[in-house]
């Protein structure tokens, strides 16, 4: 059996204030043809098909297209829901699905698998949405984490396929042990967000298709992430885009290739002095790239995101990033300006504050001073 591994869509992202919705149409379209020339089997997505709880019609319209044209293919849809995902809003209409269409988002179905035979048998599909643990402590007391709530999941999918048996197939939503860390990881982990699950947690299954990791990662030969098909950030940039086809053979998980979707626009990320990124001609094959800018002069530019704009029209972020970094002064404004002991100083406080510990340059002081003098001048004559 043939499976095609995909996840976080996130159908609605916007790219810094960028919208993303053609471009995401024409990587899904890319990701169907090749469905098709694979001649795949089941098309699993896990979770995070939409960016938002509350998605727009346009968001809607560009999933129903996508799952007619898979499943047009011939192939069996399984879609769970992931943590950006409205649980209820994504399943709602589940029901009204055409056939080989399937939307898992019920906690209480964990234990009942969409089945699919090929010709050495069953393969049952568990899918195992997006679980809150505050949502599920009614049914679940002692489940107190994203950890435990799972590990209750896989415990009634083993059940059930203890009963069943044959080759088996779970689609989960988290972050499993051994991710490689990444700044989105991180922060959601300080933010109270999602905790690790470990590996062991999955056991008994021929294959876990794993979302909410925006690169390609694998955790043990049979447990991987498939990214997104879209880059979502620039920090994502040197992460290629595409999905796992992953083969099934009667003793079960027989090997997986990985299969490259196109990337609508790449992204670049150039450092350097501000001037020299705008002049310099070893930047110009960026010039049709999204492009994030962080430019090392000691002080900020003025507009920096127009002026950059102007050679980079998709320039998207710009950063300023010091190349060396102001001596610390741990003095706190306010300590600084009452240790002023002239106008000057008072000025140089200011500067050093709002410009991260880089006070008046020579010229400047020049130029103060004859202000300040001229101000003197003036309240003398009047």
């Amino acid at each position: 059996m043939r499976i095609l591994h995909t996840s976080d869509w996130h159908i609605g992202r916007t790219f810094h204030g960028h919208a993303t919705l053609d471009a995401l149409r024409g990587v899904l379209e890319t990701l169907t043809s090749q469905v098709r020339e694979h001649d795949v089997d089941v098309v699993v997505v896990a979770g995070d098909v939409f960016d938002s709880a509350t998605p727009a019609a346009t968001c809607y319209t560009l999933l129903t297209d996508t799952l007619r044209a898979l499943a047009d293919t011939g192939a069996q849809v399984i879609v769970t829901s992931g943590n950006h995902d409205s649980a209820a809003r994504l399943g709602f209409q589940s029901g009204l699905l055409r056939d080989g269409i399937h939307v898992l988002t019920d906690p209480a179905r964990i234990g009942d698998p969409i089945t699919v035979a090929d010709a050495d048998g069953p393969v049952h599909f568990y899918g195992i949405p997006f679980l809150e643990p505050a949502l599920l402590r009614a049914t679940w007391p002692d489940a107190r984490s994203q950890a435990a709530v799972l590990a209750r999941a896989m415990d009634i999918v083993r059940a059930d396929l203890a009963v069943r048996g044959g080759r088996s197939v779970a689609i989960a939503h988290c972050f499993a042990a051994g991710v490689e860390p990444t700044p989105h990881l991180e922060r959601d982990i300080q933010q109270g967000g999602l905790d690790v699950v470990p590996l062991r947690t999955f056991a008994g299954v021929d294959y876990l298709a794993l979302g909410h990791i925006h690169g390609r990662q694998q955790l043990a030969p049979h447990i991987r992430y498939a990214g997104a098909p879209l880059h979502y950030s620039f920090g994502e940039g040197d992460k290629p885009r595409g999905s796992w086809l992953v083969e099934l053979d009667a003793d079960g998980f027989a090997g997986a290739q990985w299969l490259t979707l196109p990337v609508p626009r790449r992204l670049v990320t150039l450092r350097g002095a501000f001037e020299e990124l705008l002049t310099d001609a070893a930047h110009t094959d960026a010039e049709d790239a999204w492009v994030c800018v962080e430019y090392t002069d000691a002080l900020p530019a003025r507009d920096p995101l127009r002026r950059m704009q102007a050679r980079f029209p998709h320039c998207a972020k710009v950063v300023h990033a010091p190349a060396l970094a102001a001596a610390s002064d741990e003095r706190s404004y306010s300590q600084r300006v009452r240790a002023a002991r002239s106008d000057t100083e008072l000025v140089d406080a200011f500067l050093t504050h709002v410009r991260d510990g880089q006070g008046a340059t020579g010229r400047e002081r020049e130029l103060l001073c004859d202000v300040l003098d001229e101000r003197v001048r003036v309240e003398v004559l009047t």
